[in-house]
């Protein structure tokens, strides 16, 4: 493979015509000049330079090597300011996983200001419900995504972010018995038909641990996966539910939606990030516009 450094330095006696004032220009001996040319006229096993008086110009060899030095001069240029642009988040891409209630409240506000910030990164987004995501970060498919644990112990190589605390509500039909309530303790709930809300995975789960808390086990009825689809259920009077609070943006009519307590389940919502990932202005970037976003729902 031809050496591009010594294209180069042929380059530069070509241009300024001769090996002296190339040494000048480059900062090199006229010798090393000399030595790098020869050492590439091996290299191709032909002549690149004639002597023409005090000056060289180049062989038809030597020209053509030279168009090729200019134009890998332009890329070798065009490259490092591309990787310029990427080390300081100008450009880049993110690939990121989220779950549906976690995206018009946080993704979109985040990424609202990601694009203000860092307008030549693109981000790819994916939809992670209900498959777990942690594996794609830990193994580099995505750069991040958010994710519900009930603690921080979180998958070997990746590191988890707390973003929010995200409360569950009870949702009531219209005319029960605690509907004039402003709080609800869990207990009173425990002989209440249940539509459910969740898959199993740990948002169900920070609902069961809550109620085995409060001493009981919730008796389903209903299953749905749907907040939308299960206060449907609890406004046709078949039973309870327990929703979060950003699941809630969607409010459906015929229900009342009351604080609980006795405890409070919560469901945490962390943003999933490589433990080993080169720093990444834009990825920093990203996970300040997600803290962000989930201080204002905090309350």
């Amino acid at each position: 493979m031809l050496d591009v450094r010594r294209m180069q330095v042929l380059r530069a006696v070509v241009l300024s015509g001769s090996v002296t004032a190339a040494a000048a220009d480059l900062g090199y001996t006229p010798s090393a000049v000399s030595q790098s040319v020869a050492a590439l006229e091996k290299q191709t096993g032909t002549e690149l330079l004639e002597r023409t008086g005090r000056g060289v110009r180049p062989t038809a060899a030597g020209l053509l090597l030279t168009e090729y030095a200019d134009a890998i001069g332009r890329q070798l240029a065009e490259a490092e300011t591309a990787l310029a642009d990427l080390r300081a988040g100008r450009t880049g891409r993110l690939a990121v996983r989220y779950f549906a209630t976690a995206g018009a409240p946080l993704v979109a506000p985040a990424l609202a200001r990601m694009r203000a910030e860092h307008p030549g990164v693109r981000v790819e987004l994916r939809l992670i419900d209900p498959e777990d995501p942690l594996p794609d970060v830990k193994e580099g498919r995505a750069d991040l995504a958010l994710v519900v644990r009930s603690g921080e112990a979180g998958h070997a190589g990746v590191r988890l972010v707390h973003l929010l605390d995200d409360p569950y509500r009870v949702v009531l039909p219209e005319g029960h018995r605690l509907a004039d309530r402003e709080v609800v303790e869990l207990s009173e709930l425990a002989e209440e038909p249940w539509v459910g809300s969740e898959w199993p995975g740990p948002c169900l789960d920070a609902q069961l641990d809550a109620c085995a808390a409060a001493g009981f086990r919730p008796g389903f009825v209903v299953e749905s996966g749907d907040y939308l689809t299960a206060q449907g259920f609890v406004s046709a009077g078949l039973g309870v539910s327990l929703i979060p609070r950003l699941g809630l943006g969607g409010r459906h009519a015929g229900v009342v939606v009351r604080e609980v307590r006795g405890p409070e389940p919560v469901r945490t919502i962390y943003a999933a990030v490589r433990e080993t990932a080169p720093p990444q202005p834009a990825l920093r970037g990203l996970l300040e516009a997600l803290r962000e976003a989930a201080g204002a729902h905090a309350h």
